[in-house]
């Protein structure tokens, strides 16, 4: 077979990630170049099959930012359907259900129960009509480097490359795609922002970034237990008093309900699996009333930036910037995200667009969108709740009673930060840890990895490099077998992991690449951070509808 070069296209801007804050970000640059009169090239590339494809949020958006990017988004029909009517907030025993007083973030007025999906999807169109060039099911795969070690751009991923590594007769070469400046909006735990932080030293002096893991269903329920526009969230039960996490269920139109848990990825017990205590939480007696004679339509699972303010990087690099989810932008005590990503991306297109009109820019590091975003409303909202998840680090009660004096009495402006430290390292080994008894999955209300997997529309073409690489083919079995009982079979919520061959005494770990829903929680949880996430081909993951 020939040697097949790589082709390459030039534009402005290149933007990675079609998720909330890379969309605003094409969307604001090709407003500014029309305004101005101005030819601005703008390409956006998402590895997902369609925009959309691998959203998965909660989620209840807040329009701030929408707003002020599309004031008339109403009227070009976008999908936020369901304005929020009903807030509760409940603490959860074993068998009962405390009513307390919502947390004035978690107020909802004004905001809207949505697919974060179909947002995106609709903002895929709304950057297209403005002349943004979008290409779905293209992953990008490696950072492209000038001579001067500034970032070029970005290169997509081969296509037909067998398992064995060789070239296979399907073979495509990726891509390059140059610009002057390349933005990074891949979402939580990028794989390429990962590597761009380490290689100009983003993070030196900054936090560790912290996650949670986000777990959701979609359901249909009977129409006599729907409520439009009502927001639960719980606490409590059936977490332990050491484990930071809660429930959310927001009633959708269509008498669809979407159902979720989160834990936070600093959890300590190595025998907690998340995906088992989203299906315990749905059996308690306040909830699984809701699904009874329901049917679940979807699922899914991502990893959620908690860290905060303090976890949030150095931004801007000679040739690029951070956006979005890539840096970490959730308020976590409001539960949400999408505004806050979307604002930034936005943030970075003007300062772009501002670098990009000037005749000799003299550095190829826009500097100057650190600078406005300090400046924003977005600094100002993670500053004030900067302390609020570090705090659940003592412990809930501790964090709890700290949560409320911070809002209330000191209103955000405490003259002390908190700090967070790594989610891995956080995980005891086995035998300071109590094994968990869950129960069987009923197939009503709760079910198994494996028919939740199905829901989720996950497809990867089989005869690929496996995405999901080992530094050291020893540590699944030497360490993470041996010190911790393999606590990747229970935080993946895909069935990804499984330790084989037990009963003949020589156990090897499977690695299920197949069923990865790219939640990234193994790259954050994995004890020795031996596990590395890397992009499939491009389209390959899950194809989520509605979520």
């Amino acid at each position: 077979m020939s040697e097949m070069e790589r082709e390459s296209m030039e534009f402005d801007v290149v933007i990675v990630g079609g998720g909330p804050a890379g969309l605003a970000a094409a969307i604001r640059l090709r407003q500014l170049a029309m305004e101005a009169g101005q030819e601005i090239s703008v390409c956006l590339i998402e590895k997902g099959s369609e925009v959309g494809a691998h959203i998965l949020s909660g989620a209840v958006m807040e329009p701030r930012a929408l707003n002020e990017l599309i004031p008339d988004w109403k009227e070009k029909g976008a999908p936020l359907n369901t304005p929020a009517e009903h807030d509760k907030f409940l603490f959860l025993t074993e068998s009962n259900a405390i009513r307390l007083p919502t947390p004035p973030q978690m107020n909802n007025h004004g905001n809207y129960i949505v697919s974060l999906g179909n947002v995106c999807r609709w903002l895929g169109e709304q950057a297209e009509a403005a002349g943004v060039d979008v290409f779905p099911g293209f992953a990008a795969a490696e950072v492209l480097f000038r001579e001067d070690g500034s970032v070029k751009g970005v290169a997509t991923g081969d296509m037909g490359i067998g398992k064995d590594g060789e070239k296979t007769d399907n073979y495509m070469p990726g891509m390059e795609l140059h610009a002057r400046q390349t933005l990074f909006a891949e979402g939580c735990r990028g794989h390429l922002s990962k590597q761009l932080m380490e290689r100009f030293g983003l993070r030196e002096g900054i936090d560790p970034q912290t996650y949670g893991i986000g777990i959701k269903e979609l359901w249909k329920i009977d129409p006599a237990k729907h409520k439009q526009g009502t927001i639960i969230h719980t606490t409590g039960w059936p977490m332990d008093r050491n484990t930071y996490g809660g429930s959310f269920l927001y009633h959708l139109e269509d008498n669809q309900v979407a159902v979720g848990y989160v834990v936070g990825l600093d959890y300590e017990n190595s025998y907690l699996s998340p995906f088992e205590e989203f299906q315990r939480f749905k059996t308690h007696p306040a909830i699984r009333e809701f699904f009874e004679g329901g049917e679940r339509i979807a699922y899914g699972a991502r990893a959620i930036n908690e860290g905060g303010l303090q976890s949030i990087p150095k931004l801007t690099f000679p040739g690029g910037a951070l956006i979005g989810c890539s840096a970490g932008f959730v308020n976590v005590p409001k539960i949400k995200g999408s505004h806050t990503a979307m604002k930034t991306g936005m943030l970075a297109a003007e300062s772009v667009f501002a670098w990009l009109g000037e005749e000799s820019p003299g550095t190829t590091e826009v500097t100057a969108y650190e600078d406005n975003l300090k400046d924003s409303w977005v600094w100002d909202e993670l500053y004030k709740v900067r302390n609020i998840r570090p705090s659940f680090h003592k412990g809930f009660l501790a964090g709890f009673l700290y949560s409320a004096i911070d809002t209330v009495l000191l209103r955000g402006r405490a003259p002390w930060t908190f700090h967070n430290h790594a989610d891995h390292s956080a995980l005891k080994p086995k035998s300071q840890c109590k094994p968990i008894d869950y129960p069987k999955p009923d197939g009503k209300i709760s079910f198994d990895r494996n028919s939740s997997v199905f829901l989720s529309a996950t497809n990867h073409e089989e005869n690929q490099p496996a995405h999901l690489t080992l530094k050291d083919q020893s540590v699944p079995i030497d360490i993470n077998l041996a010190e911790y009982d393999a606590p990747e079979q229970r935080y993946c919520p895909a069935g990804v992991y499984e330790i084989v061959g037990q009963d003949e005494g020589q156990p090897r770990l499977q690695i299920n690449a197949q069923n990865c829903v790219h939640c990234k929680t193994c790259d954050i949880k994995d004890p020795t951070q031996n596990i590395v996430w890397v992009v499939p081909e491009g389209g390959g993951g899950p194809n989520y509808p509605n979520m």
